[in-house]
């Protein structure tokens, strides 16, 4: 969502005049874009303003963007020495706005309102972070308030994109020759639009399985959607990937514990059986679907039972892969309050064990592709080499192959011949 924040907020800026420059110590504004997830990203933007400061004698406008701009507001100015303007997440699209106020002389300059009414969500060609894949935000903010998370106090409420405006923008991007579309959202199976139009004629026994219905009709090559949340997720969603072949077989699908009692302190809203169904269902289908999830060790009161509920329920699911994140106290949260009773060293120890699990799940996850041959998506040159091409199956599997340039933007058949720990590599068929 911050990757689709920052491109709306370039297509804004590059319409009132402004030019983008792949060059930092070149630019007269540098705009910091956020995440509040996690402290330590809020650690490394002290650090990331010392240094712009530290290094740019001329001083170069400063903005603070993002979910840390929403939660610390003008706080932030003494904080952090060198901020000129915040900017809340609700308030993107005001950004030239905001510029035109720090150059008028307004010192201090902070906008934490909320979204205006006629916000265009769209992103303009050309700002996009690939050419050939886009995000298309359906639904952002939280209702679920897990007590972990500081996502619904940064993101606000959830407000839903109408499905005609979205239809709209992926039948844009089909025209622009993008191939791969994600629907995203905080939660972005809670999907549900105060108004439906454009849904009218989809089956579906919820809003969000007949959008991603009505969005397969529109005959753009691949759709992927993400995050998932485990209450929301009705089983209709799985005969929908089922019914349209364009509907990727990936679902990421955050857990984060296999215990009921942490889930239930968590605030989590579902059961460990509740989501051994889903995984059943997924599991089950005629389509071979790949399965990714999220899960936090050592929450305040996790026992060693409790984690190894979590490790029982890893091999049960057999993720294809999975984001293990250590708790941390996060301020302004309930679970802030709780006493974190989880030793630093034994939160290391779970993660660890569970990681050692998983990297075993993964490897064998990985091993069954040998030898088969993938649709994959040729996204950009190989970081490590400039003889391989490097893309996404359909089922979200990063596959790197052999292939000149030309075969940018293109689904290519590619047979597995190597496995390795994270990836898969091939040739073109």
């Amino acid at each position: 969502m911050n990757v689709s924040d920052s491109e709306r907020v370039a297509t804004t800026l590059s319409a009132r005049g402004y030019e983008i420059t792949d060059l930092q110590d070149d630019a007269d504004v540098v705009l910091i874009n956020t995440c509040s997830v996690r402290e330590r990203a809020e650690h490394k933007l002290y650090t990331e303003v010392g240094r712009i400061r530290k290094n740019r004698p001329n001083k170069p406008v400063v903005g603070v963007m993002g979910c840390v701009a929403q939660l610390e507001g003008e706080t932030l100015f003494d904080k952090i020495e060198g901020v000129d303007f915040v900017l809340g997440t609700r308030a993107v699209g005001r950004v030239a706005d905001a510029l035109e106020n720090v150059f008028e002389g307004r010192n201090q300059f902070a906008d934490l309102g909320e979204r205006d009414i006629d916000y265009d969500w769209s992103v303009a060609e050309g700002q996009r972070h690939s050419p050939y894949v886009a995000f298309v935000p359906i639904i952002e903010g939280c209702n679920k308030f897990c007590t972990y998370c500081i996502v619904p106090f940064s993101r606000g409420r959830e407000v839903s994109l109408t499905p005609s405006e979205v239809i709209r923008q992926v039948l844009e991007l089909r025209r622009q020759g993008v191939k791969e579309i994600h629907l995203i959202g905080q939660n972005v199976n809670s999907y549900r639009p105060t108004d439906e139009s454009g849904l009218e004629g989809f089956a579906g026994k919820t809003a969000f399985s007949r959008l991603l219905r009505a969005v397969a009709a529109t005959g753009i090559e691949r759709i992927k959607f993400n995050t998932s949340f485990p209450r929301d997720f009705h089983l209709d969603i799985v005969d929908a990937i089922e019914e349209n072949e364009n509907l990727c077989n990936w679902v990421h699908l955050p857990v984060q514990s296999g215990s009921d009692r942490v889930l239930k302190a968590m605030k989590r809203l579902h059961t460990v059986d509740r989501y051994k169904k889903i995984i059943d269902r997924i599991r089950s289908s005629n389509r071979e679907i790949t399965l990714t999830t999220d899960i936090i060790v050592g929450f305040p009161g996790e026992t060693r039972e409790d984690f190894q509920q979590t490790v029982e329920l890893f091999e049960y699911c057999r993720y294809d892969s999975a984001y293990i994140f250590k708790y941390s106290p996060r301020f302004g949260t309930p679970a802030y309050k709780m006493e974190d009773d989880v030793s630093h060293a034994e939160k290391t120890a779970r993660f660890l064990e569970l990681e050692k699990v998983q990297k075993r799940l993964q490897s064998e996850s990985l091993s069954r592709y040998n030898g088969r041959t993938l649709s994959v998506l040729a996204e950009k040159v190989s970081a490590k080499s400039a003889d391989d091409l490097s893309g996404h199956s359909t089922c979200h599997r990063v596959v790197n192959f052999k292939g000149d340039i030309s075969l940018l933007g293109k689904a290519v058949d590619v047979r597995i011949t190597d496995i390795k720990v994270n990836s898969l590599y091939g040739e073109v068929v």
